[in-house]
């Protein structure tokens, strides 16, 4: 084990912030991670997988642990499905296109979301009408006090709206060593509803879709809109979409009647975020060296050099904004440190 002292974190973190590490390893295995963490020299510790949901606010003043386990093997199977297992450091796009190019369908909506799988179930992340808890049939996870192995099965996860028992109750005492997932085999449901995603299938002159078409069109649908990170710095969505109650919904609809809702519940509505940061003047504004990203208003952008605490006092302002105008409160998708 090499442990690294006062390291950037520019190229461990989507968003491109070089904010430090005051101590860094990553760490390969299974026993690398549980030696590493009974290291008592080192108090402070920081998980660390794709780095696509965070915001580094400052230097962390701990040591971090790039979780870099890889691996994906079919553990099960029978005539329609297959049970799939991930490492967690496995990165969840490269994952998808494994399970299209063994036809196994069921994630290919959620082509292209940044991150590795290990942190896939503590958003609960989900594109186009699909999320993880739909084929999440289980993960392992590491108790950090016990060091010992736990599995959570999906019923156990209180998987909601980029929500789990992960962000909850269980924050920080476990991590998550692998993900097992149920696929399908043949007679695959797509998802095509969604979104512009028919639209795009019609672009592409494509009648009747494979799963690799759907993935191939939430792609083109996605590269359209969202900057690649590994050219400007984001991390994707930052906020969540508001689930409001219906009322709160018709009076919104009285002052905005082109407001575009989803339903939830028979009581509650989605309301694209996207939609209330661009109309309230928003989307494409810049702000020096970060800002809004111009073709999709969920996306706060690092063009180069910018400092996490420059990008989150812009978060606050969009926020502070959006209740101002609409009496809606949105939240912030990605993790603030």
């Amino acid at each position: 084990m090499q442990i690294s002292h006062n390291i950037s974190l520019k190229n461990y973190n989507t968003f491109g912030i070089d904010a430090k590490a005051r101590h860094f390893i990553s760490v390969n295995n299974l026993p690398e991670l549980i030696s590493v963490l009974q290291l008592k020299d080192y108090p402070n510790k920081l998980m660390l997988g794709g780095g696509s949901n965070m915001l580094l606010t400052k230097d962390v003043d701990a040591l971090v642990i790039h979780v870099n386990l890889k691996g994906a093997t079919i553990i099960k199977e029978d005539t329609n499905h297959a049970f799939i297992k991930a490492s967690a450091g496995e990165n969840w796009h490269e994952f998808v296109l494994w399970c299209l190019d063994n036809n196994f369908g069921g994630l290919e909506n959620m082509s292209l979301i940044p991150g590795n799988v290990g942190t896939s179930p503590i958003q609960n992340i989900g594109a186009y009408g699909v999320e993880l808890k739909d084929h999440f049939v289980s993960c392992e996870a590491l108790n950090l006090e016990t060091l010992e192995i736990e599995i959570f099965k999906n019923e156990n996860c209180n998987f909601g709206y980029r929500n789990s028992v992960f962000k909850n109750e269980a924050k920080n005492k476990y991590i998550i060593i692998n993900v097992v997932f149920k696929l399908t085999k043949k007679e695959h449901q797509l998802h095509t509803n969604y979104g512009a995603i028919i639209s795009q299938l019609e672009e592409m002159q494509i009648k009747t879709p494979t799963i690799k078409d759907v993935s191939n069109a939430v792609i083109a649908i996605r590269q359209s809109k969202l900057p690649d990170p590994k050219k400007i710095g984001n991390s994707g969505s930052f906020f969540k979409n508001p689930i409001i109650p219906i009322e709160v919904f018709e009076k919104l609809k009285q002052n905005f009647p082109k407001a575009p809702s989803y339903p939830v519940t028979d009581n509650t509505v989605k309301v694209p975020a996207g939609w209330l940061i661009e109309t309230a003047g928003f989307k494409g504004k810049t702000f020096g060296n970060y800002g809004v990203h111009k073709n999709q208003a969920l996306v706060l952008v690092n063009y180069g050099g910018a400092k996490g605490k420059d990008i989150l006092e812009l978060s606050k302002l969009i926020q502070k904004t959006i209740y101002r105008i609409f009496n809606i409160s949105i939240e912030a998708e990605v993790n603030i440190l």
